[in-house]
């Protein structure tokens, strides 16, 4: 008997009996046994004990790779869940997956967790991955899977147990005392969690679902060291400092209230100057570009998400109907039946050809109370939208000067880092292969002529076309999404798009949406994060304080303000009866770009004492001289 294993570098290793993924691992390297969490079988995801009796492609996964962190984690999330049953024994167990930073796990108690009550769970985990308990996978049948659950008195499980078919083989695994249903793969046994820290709690519906029974939520994350633990909790106090629901409050930005509705923003003056600078770049620079720009309703008839799909797949996600007049309208989710109808209002040849259409256009979805996260996740927010209409031909111009556009306009509000994804056909798609290869080779082609790194998302594209989604890295290393150019194969067909061809036959046009900001609440949300608040001076809502140090050189301090006002820039006077070092920390604090110092010698002197946000006093000058400083960081 001879088996191979390849390897992903194209090397090869030959055994003459069954072989378990771990002593491949060891083979190569026992180092590599030591940092590998699991494998992956012919694209199928199994233990590092899982035995091999055929030929196969094996890839080993480290904590390095996105795989090994959530199968990591996910193995944390069950030994949090049995250091919880044996600390409170009464409690039940739900769910706990992995997530895009750590784990989390829901549990049925009466009682939210207390902090202290955190501090214990902690300890226990640790004194539990000292045990170094194996994770063992056991398959059953439904019938034998219900009554050891059943047994055990989690009925949480046995709901789940019940939407699986009867045929299905289950598996489960246990870590000493504790088991729990998953498909797996897990770490060999919990001492390879060295470094585990509790970072919150929340409440949460059973299944996402509001008439469900509220849970109760611990959010964790651990590392295979201390080192990798203690530079996650510096980065977690970073993110703090950024968190822009903490600095939309500090900077008198924006709020949220629960008498007007949760997820619905309030723009206070200073955001909403900030938000005006967005979309006032963003007009101009998209009629630059020939775009042309549209206004559509807030509502429309039913038999408009009917024709658009949207009532058949996203229904759960609209709000309910208003009647008028024995008719059905719905509060818009999205803009592009509107922009079709304003397309379709007319009759196109292929010499019109492309027109884009682009719209700030508000939309609604009804998103649930438990994922609302202040401008991140709301329930009105506004699209920067745009539909590009064109012939077969002209796809790839297209696609390329939307890449270019793209990455323009996020340069220039100051974003320096991207990554770059293409999403290719996933299972269930629409629209015909060859248009499907034709639009994903033409994103591809697009990207490689412009010499842009990218990672391919296999079958990560969605159900109506494939896409390029353009991510932003911010200084401590998150990522963010901003840019997504997609094809469209439904809708054109939907609504019978045409235009007439060299041919004088008709034709259906390619469709692109396409978003650059991604909304303007989660783009300003990024944009402040990002910046941590320290916006470039052609954003910030005040670009002057003027700070007279008495109420004698307040005439003068308004005269100066005319003046710049007069030149374009946003200042305001601080004329309140306080200290000058006071006046000048409350400036430093809302991250006004500049400061005006204005005394008796100024005054007499037609000077200002200039200082910046951040670098101090930049000396005493004349008017002029102080304009050309603070008008040179535009």
């Amino acid at each position: 008997m001879s088996i191979s294993i390849t390897l992903p570098d194209g090397s090869v290793k030959q055994y003459d009996k069954p072989v378990s993924a771990l002593a491949v691992a060891t083979d190569i390297s026992p180092r590599l046994a030591d940092a590998s969490i699991c494998a992956e079988l012919n694209g199928k995801l199994i233990d590092l004990e899982h035995m091999i009796d055929s030929d196969a492609n094996l890839v080993l996964h480290t904590f390095k790779s996105e795989i090994g962190k959530e199968v990591y984690w996910h193995s944390t999330s069950h030994l949090m869940a049995q250091a919880v049953k044996q600390l409170y024994p009464e409690v039940l167990v739900t769910i706990g997956p992995a997530i895009e930073q750590g784990f989390y796990y829901d549990f049925d108690r009466e009682t939210p967790f207390t902090d202290e009550e955190l501090l214990l769970i902690e300890k226990r985990m640790q004194e539990l991955s000292a045990m170094a308990l194996p994770y063992a996978r056991t398959e059953l049948s439904k019938a034998e899977a219900i009554k050891m659950f059943a047994d055990m008195g989690e009925s949480y499980k046995l709901e789940l147990l019940d939407a699986i078919p009867d045929t299905d083989i289950i598996s489960s695994y246990r870590q000493g005392d504790f088991v729990d249903l998953c498909r797996g793969p897990h770490l060999q046994n919990t001492s390879k969690i060295k470094a585990i820290k509790l970072l919150k709690t929340s409440g949460a519906y059973w299944r996402g679902d509001e008439k469900n029974k509220m849970l109760k939520r611990i959010y964790g994350i651990s590392f295979p060291s201390n080192k990798e633990l203690n530079e996650y909790l510096v980065f977690l106090e970073e993110a703090a400092k950024r968190d822009h629901r903490k600095l939309g409050k500090d900077l008198d930005l924006f709020s949220i209230n629960d008498e007007v509705g949760a997820g619905l923003v309030l723009w206070h003056p200073n955001g909403a100057m900030i938000r005006h600078q967005i979309e006032s770049y963003w007009k101009e620079e998209h009629l630059r570009r020939g775009y042309k720009l549209v206004y559509t309703p807030h509502v429309g008839r039913s038999n408009l998400w009917e024709t658009s799909g949207h009532l058949g797949f996203y229904k759960e996600n609209m709000y309910s109907p208003m009647q008028v007049e024995d008719q059905e309208y719905y509060i818009k989710p999205m803009n592009c039946p509107f922009h079709i109808h304003i397309y379709n209002a007319n009759h196109h040849s292929y010499r019109e050809l492309p027109i884009r259409l682009a719209e700030l256009g508000t939309v609604y979805r009804y998103e649930r109370s438990g994922v609302l996260h202040g401008l991140m996740r709301v329930r009105g927010f506004t699209q920067d939208d745009a539909h590009i209409i064109c012939t077969p031909e002209q796809l790839d111009a297209e696609v390329e000067k939307l890449i270019v556009f793209s990455l323009d306009m996020l340069k220039h509000f100051g974003f320096k880092d991207f990554m770059i994804y293409l999403s290719t056909q996933p299972e269930g798609s629409v629209g015909e292969k060859a248009d499907w290869d034709k639009a994903t080779e033409s994103l591809a082609a697009s990207l490689k002529k412009l010499d842009l790194d990218y990672s391919v998302d296999e079958g990560g594209g969605a159900f109506y076309g494939p896409k390029i989604d353009i991510k932003i890295k911010d200084a401590i290393g998150r990522a963010w999404q901003c840019t997504t150019i997609q094809f469209d194969f439904n809708l054109p067909k939907r609504f019978n798009m045409q235009y007439i061809g060299a041919d004088n036959s008709p034709h259906q046009p390619f469709m692109i949406h396409r978003a650059v900001l991604g909304s303007v609440e989660r783009f300003f949300a990024t944009l402040l994060e990002y910046h941590g608040g320290n916006l470039p001076l052609w954003l910030s809502p005040v670009q002057v304080m003027l700070i007279p140090i008495t109420d004698g050189q307040f005439d003068y301090a308004s005269e100066i303000m005319e003046k710049m006002q007069a030149m374009g820039l946003r200042c305001e006077i601080d004329s309140r009866s306080e200290k000058m070092g006071y006046k000048i920390r409350e400036a430093e604090l809302k991250k006004i770009p500049f400061m005006c110092i204005v005394g008796k010698n100024e005054a007499a002197n037609n000077q200002v004492t200039l200082r910046q946000h951040t670098k101090g006093d930049l000396g005493t000058m004349d008017f002029d001289a102080a304009i050309q400083t603070i008008t040179s960081h535009k």
